[in-house]
């Protein structure tokens, strides 16, 4: 007669009460540039206030690439400041041996080193605003962005050559532009640029939004939906208007 032996870790997974997976989720990363500028948090929020609902309780790494050599600041109270204004800073990136330290008493996660980021990939940049910019190439999504995603293009144009889905965001201090249909929310002019515009193939958003003017899906006009549509800012409301 024989019997069938559960293995180990089938017996061990069956018995603990939770389970632990790999999870891969769009983290914001803020390059911090000068923490020290007494004016910091203050441009900080003007730049969030664009797109309230886009940052609002958003999950936060700060990059310290640019003052790693420099001595750090109290991360404990910056973390704490970052939470009044409904950001929730969960770690840091390219710190050095310093600010380990520091991201250590702070309760801060140290998280893999970065780059500039790429949109695609999920990993956003945030940066308060700056005096002057140049101009700057378009960002490019060429892969479906699904539900729970969210990709930015903090300088310049935002172009999606995919279908941006239900419950998806994007985002970008510029034009937006989705060669495909648009179902989730989108945010253009996200550091005030009233000029920005959202173009998308077949328009189903549930949100869209420039320079912090926006309309929810039930406001759109029905004959709108599933069309080409461009989408501008004139004054205190939106006007959409179809593509041929």
């Amino acid at each position: 007669m024989q019997r069938e032996v559960a293995s180990t870790t089938d017996q061990t997974s069956r018995s603990l009460p939770f389970q632990v997976r790999g999870s891969l989720q769009a983290v914001l990363a803020l390059r911090l540039l000068d923490p020290e500028d007494p004016e910091f948090l203050a441009k900080l929020v003007e730049k969030i206030a664009y797109a309230p609902d886009f940052y609002r309780d958003a999950p936060i790494v700060l990059d310290l690439a640019a003052v790693t050599d420099r001595e750090p600041i109290d991360l404990l109270q910056f973390a704490e400041e970052l939470r009044r204004h409904r950001l929730v800073p969960v770690g840091v990136q390219n710190a050095g041996a310093a600010w380990l330290a520091e991201a250590e008493r702070a309760g801060l996660a140290v998280f893999a080193a970065g780059g500039r980021g790429d949109a695609a990939a999920g990993t956003r940049a945030v940066q308060p605003p700056r005096a002057s910019r140049r101009p700057t190439a378009a960002t490019v999504v060429r892969e479906p962005v699904r539900g729970g995603q969210q990709v930015v293009a903090g300088e310049g144009d935002l172009v999606v050559l995919a279908p941006v889905g239900h419950g998806a965001e994007i985002a970008a201090a510029g034009h937006i532009h989705v060669y495909a249909p648009l179902r989730g929310r989108a945010y253009a002019g996200i550091e005030g640029d009233e000029s920005a515009m959202i173009f998308c193939d077949q328009l189903d958003a549930e949100l869209v939004s420039i320079a912090g003017v926006y309309v929810v899906n039930e406001e759109i006009d029905t004959a709108l939906l599933g069309r080409r549509v461009r989408i501008s800012c004139m004054g205190d409301r939106l006007h959409l208007a179809p593509l041929p």
